[in-house]
């Protein structure tokens, strides 16, 4: 058997422990050494097994993942949260669907420092949804706008999803976040005119939001100031050249936990943030090395240059090879979590989008956006999920119904990016 076969093999002995719930980095690595070993021999794959998570795990440029990580459990377990989602409601008091636009603004704000789509739709859940279903809200809207608001979290930087991207394909990080922030406010917009039409075509689907004063819409401003503040001096920082992304993150979460005990963080909230963090930063680093595992296999193999080849000869496109790739993505989001996705796709499929010329940090926000579809469509829907765990009196089919107009809205932000490449490029 050619090592092109072995590859494909491969990929299809791991596709099949995936779908019997075998955990996904225990998957990748165990397919990447018996490959491995397979193409070259049993004792360098013991090497590989053996070095590749040392040198991972003791890597400078994957220590911002859980300081990030870390900034958001800070600022969900302080109740920044609540006092976010209250300065957003005073900002849209008076307008017909206020309440929904206010949690998805407080969706778009706290991912500035959360960077977890998981983390922003879980904490803004608890928060808004008692508010909007005391106010008469639709079920299904009010759930449907949460699960949305919550992809905002892997686009609007500090992205995790932009910032492992960049650093599986050595892309500049900050060019990554860079080129993020566009789209990720593009998507908030988007969201919040759905939310407008949807009221407008069915107005019993909200209630009208108290008024307010001028002063209290102000007020509610300040109360997004700490996140704010935060975005400014990680964004900032960076981008003025005073500190790398790595310092960056350390620097944010520093002001995060100033922030968060000035707001009220006491020993408990601090002790639950801090294991909420560390649980969550050892997933994504299993998968980490998991994918590390694999790559030596793939690389090995020759997978992706062969199919990079394959495409070649058969004449296909540059962007028809981008829509193919695209599918899978629409694809596998359905079944698959998102970081999975992006560890398991992203060495095979880079390789195709160099040949074909796309510029990679396009590609990398291009490809964030598609995850972030896979985050709120069936049958999977990590979000969906994560909101009904936390409103079980809500159907499943009741939330998926919800989120359906959100995904037209994200199906025509990806049209627009895909066209107007610009809109990711532009601040780069």
């Amino acid at each position: 058997m050619t090592p092109f076969w072995i590859g494909v093999t491969g990929i299809i002995i791991l596709l099949v422990l995936i779908a019997i719930r075998c955990p996904i980095a225990l998957a990748m690595a165990v397919v990447g050494f018996f490959g491995f070993a397979t193409l070259v021999a049993l004792d360098p794959a013991v090497t590989v097994g053996a070095s590749a998570p040392f040198e991972l795990l003791t890597s400078y440029g994957f220590s911002p993942i859980p300081l990030f990580i870390f900034m958001g459990a800070l600022a969900s377990h302080s109740g920044m949260a609540g006092q976010l989602f209250s300065g957003a409601r005073s900002l849209f008091g008076g307008w017909r669907g206020g309440t929904a636009l206010a949690a998805l603004s407080a969706c778009g704000v706290f991912s500035a420092i959360s960077g977890s789509s998981v983390a922003t739709a879980a904490t803004m859940t608890r928060v808004a949804l008692p508010e909007m279903e005391r106010n008469g809200y639709s079920p299904a809207l009010a759930t449907g706008a949460l699960a949305a608001g919550g992809t905002l979290g892997i686009m609007i930087p500090p992205s995790i999803a932009l910032l492992l991207y960049g650093l599986i394909t050595e892309q500049s990080v900050g060019d990554m976040f860079l080129a993020g922030l566009t789209p990720g406010l593009l998507g908030l917009v988007m969201y919040s005119l759905t939310v407008a039409i949807l009221v407008y075509l069915r107005p019993s689907l909200a209630a009208g939001s108290p008024s307010t004063t001028l002063w209290e819409k102000l007020a509610g401003v300040a109360k997004m100031g700490p996140f704010l503040l935060v975005f400014v001096i990680i964004m900032g920082g960076l981008y003025g050249g005073i500190f790398t992304p790595t310092e960056a993150a350390g620097i944010g979460a520093f002001v995060t936990l100033i922030v968060a005990v000035i707001r009220g963080l006491r020993w408990r909230g601090f002790v639950e943030a801090t294991v909420e963090a560390l649980t969550t930063s050892a997933l994504i680093f299993f998968m980490l090395m998991g994918a590390e595992v694999f790559g030596y296999f793939l690389s090995v193999s020759r997978l992706p240059f062969t199919i990079a080849e394959m495409f070649a000869d058969f004449g296909f496109a540059p962007f028809g090879i981008l829509l193919c790739i695209l599918l899978l993505y629409l694809v596998l989001g359905c079944f698959m979590d998102s970081i999975a996705m992006m560890l398991l796709t992203v060495p095979v499929v880079f390789p195709l989008i160099q040949q074909a010329g796309f510029d990679p940090i396009w590609f990398g926000v291009v490809t964030v956006l598609t995850v972030e579809l896979g985050l709120i469509t069936p049958p999977v829907g990590m979000n969906v999920f994560v909101i009904n765990a936390a409103a079980r009196h809500v159907p499943l089919g009741q939330i998926f119904r919800g989120v359906a107009p959100f995904v037209v809205s994200d199906l025509i932000r990806l049209a627009l990016l895909l066209a107007f490449p610009a809109i990711a490029l532009w601040l780069v």
